[in-house]
């Protein structure tokens, strides 16, 4: 597939090494040189240096031949001018980065795909989301749904109290006659390991588990944790993010939102009436335990900058919140935020390329998720008729052992994959996959 990215800043960059991992011929267009010299140090790029608005820079990066143009340059009208230029030069698809929430309206929507421009993304309303459905699931680390909720993917760590600790997956399945949920990974120390029936479950372990709806409850009780009713939160930063949540959950949550720009916490002030806007310095504790920090049921830090997020999330922690939520755009940061025992880490890069890695696919995936606490992914296929996945039972079809068939949703009724489990024609089925395998899957079910 030949795709162009037009801005390698944060997303882009990220973007084009996830892609250039795939083997697509993808170049990158940005008019600042050094940024296109470090991309290319980390991916398999062409780069064209220039503006992307300009016809001269869209030729020579072969926008003629491309079946896809990528615009995330921070900038939102550069996007939308650049993939409809691409689209009218002859892209198949072009899909842009923006962050107006009304652009993302029906009838709005509509104008943007008359234009041209396939698809309009906008990270930190995508991220958001997730926030609002992980405070609906605070047992988990991570949550996401299948098929309209038919199939879920559940995450947690499992601590101390967890039943399932020295437990192998044969253990915990052996006397179910029809396997209720199935164990798709474990992260273990770093590593990602697709499990086995003698693998063992170990304390700290972060394990990912799809489950059907009638046996969420019974999957979350081996967390050892339960959900809670979140009717107190408090909200750090009032970025895009920050402002999205609030704006959804301020009606059936109490909401203190704190910033840190007195001129900036006075105008959210009058946009949103019903959160309680907060100017303080979250880094201050005094200051934070004073306005009432302890008391809350979920502290989400969303401020932009990962130090402020996590120190900020440590001190929830420590002062007994339940559920703790942060932001962490520094990819580096990662692991050692999780490690310090922050229950949830959001990243806006991993959504963006969730949202647009499916487009890359030529297979029929519904929906990808890249899953922030290990080095896989979550894809959703729909198979296709005569596809080789109709051919064999699931043990037969040497599927790639770094990935793993977790759950197949058929019309109103959903399986748990194993060995003998046959798949049909326009089943969705999920998939957990390690990055070495995902080239490879998708030609099992197209």
């Amino acid at each position: 597939m030949k795709i162009i990215i037009s801005g390698v800043g944060e997303v882009g960059s990220h973007l084009a090494k996830m892609l250039s991992n795939e083997y697509h011929d993808t170049t990158v267009i940005d008019d600042d040189p050094k940024r296109l010299e470090e991309v290319s140090s980390v991916a398999d790029v062409i780069t064209v240096e220039g503006d992307c608005t300009t016809f001269a820079v869209l030729k020579k990066a072969g926008v003629r031949k491309a079946d896809l143009f990528i615009a995330v340059r921070p900038e939102e009208s550069t996007n939308i001018i650049s993939a409809v230029l691409a689209k009218q030069l002859g892209a198949r698809k072009a899909i842009a980065r923006i962050d107006n929430n009304e652009y993302l309206e029906p009838n709005n929507k509509e104008m943007f795909i008359n234009m041209g421009i396939d698809y309009l993304f906008y990270p930190e309303k995508v991220a958001a989301s997730e926030v609002i459905n992980l405070l609906g699931h605070t047992s988990t680390t991570e949550y996401v749904d299948f098929s309209g909720g038919k199939l879920s993917l559940v995450v947690f760590k499992l601590d101390s109290s967890a039943s399932l600790i020295d437990k192998s997956l044969l253990d915990v399945t052996c006397d179910r006659e029809h396997l209720p949920y199935r164990t798709v990974a474990i992260s273990r120390n770093g590593q990602t390991i697709i499990p086995r029936g003698n693998d063992t479950f170990k304390e700290g372990d972060t394990i990912y588990v799809i489950t059907d709806q009638e046996s969420l409850k019974e999957v979350m009780a081996y967390s050892g944790k339960s959900n809670i009713d979140v009717n107190n939160m408090m909200i750090l930063g009032g970025s895009r993010i920050g402002v999205q949540i609030a704006n959804e959950l301020q009606n059936e949550v109490n909401i203190k939102l704190v910033e840190y720009n007195p001129e900036k916490a006075y105008k959210l002030a009058e946009s949103l009436e019903s959160t309680l806007i907060i100017s303080e310095d979250g880094r201050n504790i005094d200051s934070m335990i004073e306005e009432g920090m302890s008391n809350m049921d979920a502290f989400v830090a969303v401020t932009g900058r990962a130090e402020t997020n996590i120190l900020a999330a440590l001190l929830a922690k420590r002062l007994g919140v339940k559920k703790v939520i942060a932001e962490v755009e520094n990819l580096n940061y990662i692991s050692l935020a999780e490690s310090m025992g922050i229950d949830t880490i959001i990243n806006k890069k991993l959504v963006t390329a969730s949202n647009i890695f499916r487009f890359t696919m030529n297979t029929d995936v519904q929906a990808i998720k890249y899953l922030t606490g290990s080095e896989a992914e979550v894809l959703e296929f729909i198979v296709k008729p005569n596809s080789p996945a109709t051919k064999n039972k699931i043990r037969d079809l040497e599927f790639p052992r770094d990935a793993i068939i977790g759950g197949i949703v058929r019309g109103d009724k959903t399986f748990i994959a194993v060995g003998n489990t046959e798949i049909n024609a326009y089943d969705r089925v999920v998939v957990f996959a390690l990055p070495s395998a995902i080239a490879r899957i998708g030609k099992f079910f197209g």
